[in-house]
């Protein structure tokens, strides 16, 4: 566990895994992006379409927001709906007036991407493999006074107890933590969302992975009201459309949340499927970061780089992980999937690893 204040142009920030399924990629088994396969289900879909017969009106968020506000237990000026949760990332780097930023890595890119381009100086603290990816509280400088964290972080699939999180608190911090895949744990045990004790407490949310709306773009903010309005004036007018308000709406409802409770559960038997089998690559020299909390898997292993190249030919899309801080080369990151999928990924990728040796 070290910081990094330098090392921007070392990383590509800006990739994501949906180019490892653009253009060519498209005909591709995709274990690159991290939303969940088969969705939107067919009643979201009806919502969403629903909704397009009032297109000539200028969106009106207010149903969407107390509904927002109503599923955490919290009044509406706790809360800001958001065109995906890497909106809330460029408002926050662009509304709050921080000296020290800090990004605990290996995480999601975009959050220090907006801090640098909003002209900030971004401090990483880069954890290790050595410590399962784990944070220790104490190792953040005691003046830093924003801390980005994902939980459960994408990539390592560590879920950081909610304790340790909160203990990051303290007066004149802003402590931001992504709860983007959340909703994939099941219970959503560890989340800070809905918290109203710890000062200083931003928790971003996404409707984009569990229900298969990343084209739409659909994602909120839970804070201080104070920190709410300071993001709502960075905003630009009308900044979610319609149809992505009835999304929003539409997702937290029980029957939403108690299909998103039990495809929870699904995913977590289907991850361990996969983890049992990349076990078996151990002797190979595979090694997979655990214990794994979220819908994805990070694995290292020999000549990724070229395991990565040979599983495209063979029909997978899988995440390079060398674009996060604190990764090499040698990282892939996998998004669970079906056993019927995994199953013949891991064929693939047995033949994709024998290639790669030659």
């Amino acid at each position: 566990m070290r910081t990094d204040a330098e090392g921007a142009a070392a990383h590509d920030l800006r990739h994501h895994g949906d180019a490892e399924v653009r253009d060519d990629g498209a005909r591709l088994t995709d274990l690159a992006v991290n939303v969940r396969a088969n969705t939107p289900p067919a009643w979201l879909r009806e919502r969403i379409a629903e909704s397009l017969t009032g297109l000539a009106a200028y969106p009106d968020g207010r149903d969407a927001r107390a509904a927002v506000a109503a599923r955490h237990g919290l009044p509406a000026e706790r809360v800001l709906l958001t065109a995906g949760a890497a909106e809330a990332f460029v408002l926050l780097a662009r509304a709050l007036n921080v000296r020290r930023p800090l990004v605990v890595h290996p995480q999601f890119t975009e959050p220090e991407a907006a801090l640098r381009d909003a002209g900030h100086t971004v401090e990483r603290l880069l954890l290790s493999q050595e410590d399962g990816f784990r944070l220790d509280p104490a190792a953040v400088p005691a003046d830093a006074d924003l801390v980005v964290i994902g939980n459960p972080t994408n990539p390592t699939s560590v879920l950081h107890p909610a304790g340790a999180l909160a203990r990051l608190a303290r007066p004149g911090r802003t402590l931001v933590v992504d709860e983007a895949f959340m909703d994939a744990v099941p219970g959503e045990r560890e989340a800070l969302a809905g918290r109203t004790d710890i000062p200083g407490l931003v928790v971003l949310r996404s409707l984009t992975k569990t229900w298969g709306l990343a084209g739409l773009r659909i994602g909120y903010v839970l804070a201080a009201p104070e920190t709410i309005a300071d993001l709502e004036r960075a905003q630009p007018l009308w900044p979610v459309s319609t149809p992505a308000l009835a999304a929003a709406q539409a997702c937290v409802e029980p029957q939403a949340l108690a299909e998103a409770a039990h495809a929870a559960h699904r995913i977590a038997a289907d991850r361990a499927h996969l983890v049992a089998g990349l076990r078996e690559f151990g002797p190979d020299g595979l090694t997979v970061a655990e214990p794994a909390e979220g819908p994805f898997v990070l694995v290292r292993l020999p000549r990724a780089a070229a395991v990565r190249r040979h599983l495209r030919d063979l029909g997978f899309a899988v995440r390079r992980g060398d674009t996060f801080p604190g990764l090499d080369e040698e990282w892939l990151r996998l998004a669970v999937r079906d056993r019927q999928t995994v199953n013949s990924f891991l064929q693939a990728l047995d033949q994709a690893m024998v290639l790669a040796r030659y």
